[in-house]
């Protein structure tokens, strides 16, 4: 089955400091934990996709083992990936894309960052 829009962005919202935004028009929900980017869904598509960030190398290997997994479009394609929802991808593959993309944001953060986010 395939995961949609809302069930992406549902998981996405589920996570503790995350917002969503509308920064580049109604055309592309951006999801941020505490104000950096971790998932892009665009909107208004027939088949659901998420953005979403790799590690360079195990987004070489996605995107060798999957059709469905592209470099993402108007991103640094080393770190992101496009992510199609066409059902060839499980459910719970995406959304441990998702954890990653969102856990490697943080990884990034400062100390009093990571200390905001643990506050919440």
């Amino acid at each position: 089955m395939n995961m949609t829009i809302d069930q992406m962005r549902h998981y996405c919202l589920a996570k503790k400091g995350v917002t969503e935004e509308l920064p580049f028009g109604d055309s592309v929900l951006v999801m941020k934990v505490l104000g950096k980017m971790f998932a892009l869904i665009p909107l208004g598509v027939e088949i659901p996709r998420i953005n979403v960030k790799v590690e360079p190398e195990v987004g070489l290997e996605l995107r060798a083992s999957y059709e469905s997994v592209q470099p993402a479009f108007h991103m640094n394609k080393t770190h992101w990936i496009t992510a199609t929802a066409d059902g060839s991808i499980p459910e719970r593959e995406l959304n441990q894309w998702i954890d990653t993309s969102y856990n490697l944001v943080i990884s990034k953060f400062t100390k009093a960052k990571k200390q905001e986010l643990e506050n919440l």
